[in-house]
């Protein structure tokens, strides 16, 4: 099942307190991108993130994105935009230091 176009954009709202939020489609489903960092997608209208030390503080469940990947932390209260906003940064904390 492909992510609808409505909660893309609803995902994309609530992460609207953060600049330069990107997203790209691919293969029915959207990679989300912080200042140029991939930090996780939109999937089966579900938002994951990378799996990073700095971000396990927020007690997210792993949760495989599609069929062979690798298991990334489902964001389980996406109505809260403060908590997604830290997630996200805390998040690409990690990725940019691993650059």
């Amino acid at each position: 099942m492909a992510t609808t176009k409505e909660y893309r954009d609803f995902v994309l709202e609530q992460l609207n307190l953060l600049d330069n939020i990107t997203c790209k489609l691919m293969m029915g489903e959207y990679l989300l991108y912080y200042n140029g960092i991939l930090f996780g997608g939109i999937y089966d209208d579900r938002l994951l993130v990378k799996i990073v030390d700095n971000n396990k503080k927020y007690n997210m469940k792993e949760s495989i994105p599609y069929e062979s990947a690798k298991p990334m932390y489902l964001a389980h209260d996406v109505d809260d935009k403060e908590t997604l906003k830290d997630i996200v940064l805390d998040t690409c904390k990690d990725l940019y230091i691993k650059r």
